[in-house]
């Protein structure tokens, strides 16, 4: 979290502006204030950081308030934020990687509940006044109070994330939750960790108004005098509480949890979905066994790690300066299924996007994309027309000039990438950003042909683009200061993850991921079924395996990236990937690849041999740490924490495993260049443990 000074007179953003003050009392991080009409604003405005956290010392100091709360009851009392944005993002989590066993996270735990517990039972009317972001223990000190009024706002976000962490909300939210709304939306709430507008929140049942900013203090006062009904369970949600139909809806919901997040490596969710089946009903059991489950969840290895993941990810979103480029007009060159979806994307979040390619035809599948992926994000037809508006096809290019970032996104094939930066390159303006999507091709081979190589950066999206929320951006030795500046800027403009990388073949993420594809078509030539291939992996933690993985990205692209790959690595490509492309069965986009595909699924043989699974899942995650390890050691990023950050971002590589570099660490460094050293002699110098392991002699948080 960002440092910021938080020493702002919170009556001037907190206090209602007819409001006369009457007494006050003063914490570090909380602000007393009792208004003409006897309404207590308790106003939080954490100390020396920009953003409200529940940390020990704040709930301490609220505990300490509701004390001379009940002794002088107001009319009504309201918590509000004092901060410019958000109103409380969640627990402090630093403070869960102090707990060191499960008595010291009951103690924590039951602390919560029992504040909040107290401020639910407080016989004068309770308000959240929620602006802002209103994450987690935030969410769960607004369910604990009578009312929540939401600002109708963009940046009004509001959740139960903490599955994310490996946890599931533990101050009584998943009791409060599960009693007040349609348990298919509260139960969906806390098992996505999805955050919610606050139209969507009051949708549900979570918030009880959501309203303008010029209105919110009038609701939150007509709301805490006139104390209305407050927000009940539907009759629908009671029927769906009611016991057997409880275990029966609990069953299906595991199941459906099943299909992308295993037990053994997330049993989170599944806890959230124990706890009310076996436990509503009877407050006081639920609440307790709340609390028991997150003891247990916390102590984990799977917690920390997932916290770690968090960090790393704050990490990312903290590289650049959004201020230092704010671009309008995005010109894309190739419209592709990268291209296209590029330019759909970077339209969807606001700009003006110019999409060049050679021929209409070329422009009409691309468009079909874009208005599919605008129908599914946006809610309004408004919303939708608008971003309609801003794609614009065209095939002269004329956005070249009137373009802040130009973007080409066409096939490998150096030759063709020459010729349009040649093109371009005149007709640019003069601090104009030059990005490259190329996957593999270094930029020194690419700026051969430029005057300025100084502005060309790569901006390597993923597939697919809307999915995957790292964007590489990869800076050669000429490449300026100023363009990894904008390019930084841009990617978080358009709500990716920036991770800078230095320009290799295969930059971080293909250069690690390629030894691991491979070796899943060395296991199948050696004939080892595409299923057992991808259960070892997806047993290891993998989204998905890597057979399919392949068959997703498209076999003919699979193999050009190998070939590029193979002349500067020492890669070789079984010759079977050949044959694959040559009869065109490219994959899920042909039908058939590996697998064959019916309405984009794969049929897959449920009966087939598994073969040695261990030795499966040993090999593909042997090459894939190795070439970590080298990545780490050639200094392809900054620091091992960026490559583990690149590479659950980039490939979702196991998040509840900390990244590849965290998982060696947590194995032993000895033991991994043991068994790498085993398999060279088994199977060859491929799994030579590579010089890099050296550089993780020690083990050092983020």
């Amino acid at each position: 979290m960002n440092a910021n000074s938080a020493d702002k007179a919170a009556p001037e953003k907190s206090s209602p502006k007819q409001s006369t003050r009457k007494g006050s009392a003063k914490t570090p991080d909380w602000h007393r204030q009792i208004d003409d009409e006897g309404i207590l604003w308790l106003i939080l405005d954490q100390q020396n950081t920009s953003t409200n956290v529940l940390s020990v010392t704040v709930l301490e100091q609220l505990d300490s308030l509701l004390d001379d709360v009940a002794q002088n009851l107001p009319k009504a009392l309201v918590f509000r934020s004092g901060k410019a944005k958000g109103f409380i993002a969640g627990a402090d989590v630093n403070e869960f990687l102090q707990v060191t066993n499960t008595q010291e996270a009951l103690i924590m735990i039951k602390r919560g509940q029992t504040l909040f517990s107290r401020i639910a039972a407080l016989p004068c009317p309770t308000v959240a006044m929620i602006e802002g972001f209103c994450m987690g223990g935030g969410t769960e000190l607004a369910l604990a109070c009578d009312y929540r009024v939401a600002l109708d706002d963009n940046g009004t976000r509001i959740g139960l994330p903490e599955v994310k962490l490996g946890i599931h909300p533990a101050y009584g939210g998943l009791v409060r939750a599960t009693s007040m709304i349609n348990p298919l939306k509260s139960l969906e709430l806390m098992l996505t960790g999805r955050a919610l507008s606050a139209r969507a929140a009051q949708a549900i049942g979570l918030v009880d108004a959501a309203q303008p900013e010029r209105q919110m203090e009038r609701a939150v006062r007509q709301i805490a005098l006139t104390r209305p009904p407050q927000q009940q369970m539907p009759l629908f949600g009671k029927l769906l509480s009611l016991p057997g139909i409880r275990s029966l809806l609990a069953e299906y919901m595991k199941k459906q949890v099943a299909k992308k997040a295993a037990r053994q490596h997330y049993p989170a969710p599944y806890a959230i979905l124990d706890v009310w089946a076996n436990y509503y009903g009877n407050p006081a059991r639920m609440m307790e066994e709340e609390a028991n489950s997150v003891a247990r969840l916390i102590q984990g290895d799977k917690v920390r790690n997932l916290v770690r993941v968090f960090f790393l990810q704050t990490r990312l979103k903290s590289l650049g300066d959004k201020k230092a480029f704010v671009p309008q007009h995005v010109h894309v060159i190739g419209a592709g299924t990268m291209g296209g979806d590029i330019a759909a994307w970077c339209a969807l979040r606001g700009f003006t996007v110019t999409l060049q390619d050679r021929e209409a035809k070329f422009l009409t599948n691309a468009f079909k994309r874009a208005h599919q992926l605008f129908a599914k994000r946006l809610k309004t037809t408004h919303e939708r027309n608008a971003a309609v508006d801003r794609l614009i096809p065209d095939i002269d290019g004329a956005g070249v000039e009137k373009a802040d970032v130009i973007i080409e996104a066409i096939f490998e094939d150096v030759d063709a990438k020459h010729a349009i930066y040649r093109d371009v390159e005149a007709r640019m303006k003069p601090d104009a950003v030059l990005a490259t999507n190329t996957s593999s091709i270094p930029l020194e081979t690419l700026t051969t042909v430029l005057k300025q190589p100084e502005r060309l950066v790569g901006i390597h999206f993923f597939n697919p683009v809307a999915m995957m929320p790292l964007v590489e951006v990869v800076v050669s030795k000429t490449t300026s200061a100023k363009t990894l500046q904008q390019a930084t800027a841009f990617t978080q403009h358009i709500g990716k993850l920036p991770l800078p990388v230095k320009s290799s073949p295969g930059f971080l993420v293909n250069r690690i991921l390629m030894p691991y594809l491979v070796e899943a078509f060395t296991l199948y030539a050696e004939g080892i079924a595409p299923e057992a291939i991808d259960k070892a992996a997806t047993d290891f933690g993998m989204p998905m395996g890597p057979v399919e993985l392949a068959d997703t990205v498209g076999l003919d692209i699979c193999l050009s990236v190998a070939q590029n790959l193979s002349a500067a690595y020492g890669i070789e490509v079984p010759a079977g990937i050949n044959r694959f492309v040559e009869k065109k069965h490219l994959g899920k986009k042909s039908g058939r690849g590996f697998y064959q595909y019916q309405k984009g699924k794969p049929v897959k043989d449920k009966d087939v041999d598994l073969g040695d699974q261990r030795m499966i899942q040993n090999r593909l995650v042997m090459r894939f740490v190795n070439e970590a390890a080298d990545c780490l050691q050639e200094g392809i990023v900054e620091d091992r924490d960026l490559l583990d950050a690149g590479i659950i971002f980039g490939t979702g590589f196991a998040p509840f495993r900390g990244g590849p570099m965290n998982y060696s660490l947590d194995q032993g460094v000895e033991s991994m260049v043991a068994l790498m050293t085993e398999y060279e002699t088994r199977f060859g110098e491929r799994f030579k443990p590579s010089a890099g392991w050296s550089l993780l002699d020690a083990k050092e948080p983020v």
